[in-house]
Formats: structure tokens, C-alpha cells, sequence
């Protein structure tokens, strides 16, 4: 058995994990910042990134709903509920009202954001490993053509600067 062979493994599994945790750690930076900005307002693009998250992966707050009591907007619209963008598509009557909580998502947005993160970035790495399998296999040819090159004469009359073609034909005139 060769000797560290079953390092590979390990060191890519912790090479990922490195990168997911990195992930996950900007991603929470960057969702309470954004959380926090919020008022509420379409022209605002940290409003509008927030509405359209919690719309599209049907989630509420950071880790759930209760999260929006801490936030400036929820403290100054003092109306005890959160953007309608944490409704349930079931909800027709939603009006985001904490008292309603069934009418909320439950799951928080962070953990889903990060979920999707992380597919897409193995979607990235498997892409790049195959490109890097590309780029070996074209290297591999390439040995292979320059070990084919030495032994035949043919390329050895290229590289001399004779001319195979000719030396067959004033060979033929004698």
C-alpha cells in the first residue's frame, strides 16, 4: 500500500469544509446587515433582495420569523408583524401578523441561502476538475505525440531540415 494514499480523502474533506464554513460565515455577515437596512420600501435594494429571498426559497427572517422583532423596521412600523414577503402562498388572508404564525414560513433564511450556496459551488468545483481532467488528458497526448515524434525518422528529417519527399525520389531516379 502506498504511504499516505488515504490523506487524499481527508485533505479534499477538509479542503470543502473550509470553503462551506467560509461560506456560511460571509453569508451570515451579510444577511444581518441586510436584515438590518431593511425598511420595507421597493426602491430599496436591500428591501427588495430581503422580499425576493423570503418569496423565493419561502422563508422568513434569519433563523425564523420572531427574527424581525429586532429590527428597526419591525420597532418602527410598531404593527407586531413582518413583510408580507414571509406569507404562505396558502395564506390569502396574510397580512403578516405575528399573531398568525401559521400563516408564516417557519424556516429562517439563512440556512437556506447557504444550502444554495454550497450547490452552487459544487456545481463550480466539479466544473473546474473536469476542466482540469481536460487540460491533463490534452498534456497526456501531447507526451505521447513527442515519444512517437523520437522514434520516427520522418520527424527526424523536420527537425535536421532534410525532406523525406525528396530524398525517396532521387532515390527511385538511380
Amino acid at each position: 500500500q502506498v504511504a499516505g494514499a488515504g490523506a487524499a480523502p481527508w485533505a479534499s474533506a477538509v479542503f470543502l469544509n473550509l470553503i462551506f464554513w467560509g461560506v456560511e460565515t460571509e453569508v451570515d455577515r451579510s444577511i444581518q446587515k441586510v436584515y438590518k437596512t431593511y425598511n420595507g420600501t421597493n426602491p430599496d435594494a436591500a428591501s427588495r433582495a430581503v422580499d425576493y429571498v423570503q418569496r423565493q426559497l419561502h422563508c422568513c427572517g434569519i433563523h425564523n420569523y420572531s427574527d424581525w422583532e429586532n429590527t428597526d423596521w419591525f420597532k418602527e412600523t410598531k404593527n407586531q408583524s413582518v413583510p408580507l414577503s414571509c406569507c404562505t402562498e396558502t395564506a390569502s388572508s396574510c397580512n403578516g401578523s405575528l399573531a398568525h404564525p401559521s400563516n408564516l414560513y417557519a424556516e429562517g433564511c439563512e440556512a437556506l441561502v447557504v444550502k444554495k450556496l454550497q450547490e452552487i459551488m459544487m456545481h463550480v468545483i466539479w466544473a473546474a476538475l473536469a476542466f482540469a481532467a481536460i487540460q491533463l488528458l490534452g498534456m497526456l497526448c501531447a507526451c505521447i505525440v513527442l515519444c512517437r515524434r523520437s522514434r520516427d525518422p520522418a520527424y527526424e528529417l523536420l527537425i535536421t531540415g532534410g525532406t523525406y519527399a525528396c530524398e525517396k525520389t532521387q532515390a527511385s531516379a538511380f
